[in-house]
């Protein structure tokens, strides 16, 4: 398959989480009072997406290791599909988030895949840099999904809004079956025994180098998590912005994550992955601190937030093509299984900090400002220690 194809199919597989979290931000504070649900609800259809989105690939991981990249791929934007239409059919809130739920199911093979594929193809060090290209590609999708969120809510209803990703996943879906071509290596006709299984994720999590990158993707994701799962609550309904003006500043920020991605590939040959980590660490620390620092002294203004989130979505992209490419580098056989127990321990992070959020959400900006102080502070603790002491991606 031609280089720039790998690209940019990467980038539409990943691109599937960010539609389907991003575009209908805008519309969340109107779908909520639409159905009369509480703050709580609302946040079940991002968290339980997301639950079900880490725990799926734990089962898609395997299979495609076994199976192939293919039929997982097929299987998946199938349903993810299918269950993005009847999430924009809903007839109550509770319905919502079960479609939405399945939605996220599904998504796990479509993203699981796409990190697997890296590994299929190139070294660590250079899937690193390839990884860094497709979220380029993702940026680009997360720069225009709020600002279209604000827009087709506004003018077509949340409806539509939550029909977009199922179009999207259409697309991707048609573009799989016609051009893409297998990539997984031989499957072991054991791997999917439960023994087997069991050896193969010990043995995972017990590697050193994916505890490093995995606690960094873990940390990195949390950031980003706090942001999309708070910023609608706080920028309009704390902050009293319009959804058109959260849409274009949440585009915005996602133009500053697509500059992190562009310096990462800059920085990747004259650093190395470790110190290209370390000093993005820095950058993120220095974001969640200007966060936190003035909402503690009584400062509540959206002039001290926007900053700082540009500084910490810069650091994630250069943070998540490195970390993702380092969880699945020590296993080119099995890196589907390793993929996947990447993805469930960034979700399970992402459900917890869901919960947290959904209960604390108490008219001021706190939640969101202290939310990411505490992930940036773990960004830092993750790639000062571990990725410096075991985060090397020699190639191979």
């Amino acid at each position: 398959m031609p280089a720039a194809f790998v690209v940019l199919m990467l980038a539409l597989l990943l691109g599937t989480q960010p539609v389907v979290t991003d575009l209908y931000l805008p519309a969340l504070p109107m779908l909520t009072q639409g159905f009369g649900a509480s703050m709580t609800q609302a946040q079940l259809t991002l968290s339980g997406l997301l639950l079900a989105f880490g725990v799926s690939q734990l089962v898609w991981g395997p299979l495609s290791d076994r199976f192939g990249r293919r039929p997982i791929l097929l299987l998946g934007l199938g349903a993810y599909v299918l269950c993005g239409a009847a999430a924009a059919l809903a007839g109550s809130m509770a319905w919502l988030i079960v479609w939405r739920t399945a939605q996220g199911a599904a998504m796990g093979a479509a993203v699981m895949c796409a990190r697997a594929i890296v590994r299929d193809l190139y070294t660590p060090f250079e899937g690193a840099r390839a990884m860094s290209r497709a979220l380029t590609g993702i940026g680009i999708i997360a720069c225009a999904s709020p600002t279209a969120g604000s827009l087709i809510a506004e003018h077509f209803g949340w409806r539509t809004a939550l029909m977009v990703p199922a179009l999207f996943g259409a697309i991707t879906l048609v573009l799989i079956a016609l051009r893409y071509r297998e990539t997984a290596p031989p499957a072991q006709p054991r791997s999917l025994h439960p023994q087997e299984l069991a050896r193969t994720w010990a043995r995972i999590l017990r590697n050193p180098k994916f505890i490093a990158f995995s606690t960094l993707t873990i940390g990195t994701y949390g950031a980003l998590f706090t942001l999309l799962a708070a910023s609608s609550f706080v920028y309009i309904q704390v902050l009293g912005l319009s959804r058109t003006v959260y849409g274009l500043l949440m585009s915005g920020t996602a133009l500053f994550y697509i500059t992190g991605t562009v310096i990462c590939r800059r920085m990747l040959p004259r650093f190395g992955v470790q110190r290209t980590v370390m000093l993005a660490a820095g950058v993120s620390l220095l974001g969640g601190t200007l966060a936190a620092v003035p909402p503690l002294l009584g400062v509540q203004s959206i002039w001290t937030i926007a900053p700082s989130v540009v500084l910490i979505m810069m650091a994630h992209g250069v943070h998540q093509p490195c970390g993702q490419s380092g969880t699945t580098a020590p296993f080119p056989e099995a890196a589907g299984a390793a993929s996947a127990l990447n993805g469930f321990l960034m979700m399970v992070a992402a459900f917890a900090m869901g919960g947290w959020l959904g209960a604390r959400m108490d008219g001021t900006v706190l939640p969101l400002t202290n939310g990411l102080w505490f992930w940036t502070v773990c960004i830092a603790l993750s790639a000062w220690i571990l990725v410096r002491k075991n985060g090397d991606l020699a190639e191979r």
